[in-house]
């Protein structure tokens, strides 16, 4: 069985988030991507902010998470983007379908 992450990635919009996570797919970094609507608050350069953002959330394995990493801060357009990876245990359906849509 594989280790099973899921990567949260915040974009500046949700046009971005689907550029990467097609880029992603693409090379079968990962297996499903999911991009979320939200608001955002947090500080930054000594100045309060809140703006828009798209989260992007990647499904993927556990060995491939520095490849995805890679990738994201290659796209990506932040100069500082957070890239956090949880992991997961899934059911052992869909964790096979990870295995088989991503490479290794």
């Amino acid at each position: 069985m594989i280790n099973t992450i899921i990567v949260y990635v915040p974009c500046k919009s949700r046009a971005e988030a689907a550029k990467i996570a097609k880029a992603l797919l693409q090379k079968k970094l990962v297996a499903c991507a999911n991009v979320l609507q939200s608001s955002s608050f947090f500080r930054w350069k000594n100045k309060l902010v809140a703006d828009k953002e798209a989260i992007l959330l990647l499904k993927t394995r556990k060995s491939l998470q520095k490849k995805v990493e890679r990738e994201i801060l290659h796209l990506h357009s932040y100069e500082l983007p957070c890239i956090l990876a949880f992991s997961g245990k899934a059911n052992k359906r869909f964790e096979q379908w990870i295995e088989e849509e991503t490479l290794e």
